[in-house]
């Protein structure tokens, strides 16, 4: 099976060489779970786009430091390629960044938050019932956080597959072809702990960068593998 990676931004320079890239990183992840997955990488900030949708089975678009509202002429070239792989059926899995340039695509508000920041351990509620989650009888999931902007309503053609009461569409299904979710899977405690503690101050308060680090220290785990899978059955359509 062969998935595009769509990356919109990239690590710290300071933590790139010890967690390679968002796309590394996903590779990582989804390659764990099913090690037949195979892999190209397009940097689309730069340019970098497929020639064709039709060498590839599935996609995923990583997180960014931009905002969907800058719209930049990369992001209008995004858009037009999500509503292409839409229209053509394949799976597409987009996070953070992904998740809100997606909503944006098909005509949802994304915005600054007013409350602020979402960072470290944040743990939502799935909501419906879905097929890619068989076997999984637990009704809530935790990973790590790391955003200021949100999508502010449900687009017309997405349902909504997890919330909480920081981030309502947290999760969100797009006629199950496309399934996006704000927090980031591919991101370890490691990796937040040391992305909080750069950001804090400059970027994010000090009080909630010092609240999510101490989150960070309790032992909990993100659920990384866990929604992995998800991602896998998701994008192979294995359910």
């Amino acid at each position: 099976m062969k998935t595009g990676i769509l990356a919109t931004g990239i690590t710290p320079p300071e933590l790139l060489e010890q967690y390679g890239s968002y796309a590394d990183m996903f590779v990582a992840l989804l390659g764990n779970e099913d090690p037949e997955m195979t892999f190209e990488i397009f940097d689309v900030r730069d340019d970098d786009f497929p020639a064709s949708i039709d060498s590839f089975d599935a996609w995923v678009i990583t997180g960014s430091r931009c905002g969907v509202y800058d719209n930049l002429p990369w992001m209008q070239r995004l858009s037009g390629l999500i509503r292409e792989i839409y229209d053509a059926g394949q799976p597409l899995v987009g996070i953070c960044f992904g998740h809100q340039i997606v909503a944006s695509a098909f005509g949802a508000k994304v915005e600054k938050y007013e409350a602020g920041w979402g960072v470290g351990l944040n743990t939502y509620r799935i909501e419906g019932d879905w097929g890619f989650l068989a076997g999984d009888e637990q009704d809530s999931f935790t990973i790590n956080a790391m955003h200021q902007d949100q999508v502010l309503e449900l687009p017309q053609n997405a349902r909504l597959f997890a919330s909480s009461e920081f981030c309502r569409y947290a999760g969100l299904v797009y006629d199950d072809r496309i399934l996006t979710l704000q927090a980031h899977p591919e991101f370890s405690n490691d990796y937040e702990r040391e992305l909080v503690a750069a950001r804090r101050g400059p970027t994010v308060p000090e009080a909630v960068a010092d609240e999510a680090l101490a989150g960070l220290e309790t032992g909990q785990q993100p659920e990384s593998e866990r929604v992995a899978r998800w991602m896998v059955k998701f994008l192979k359509r294995d359910y």
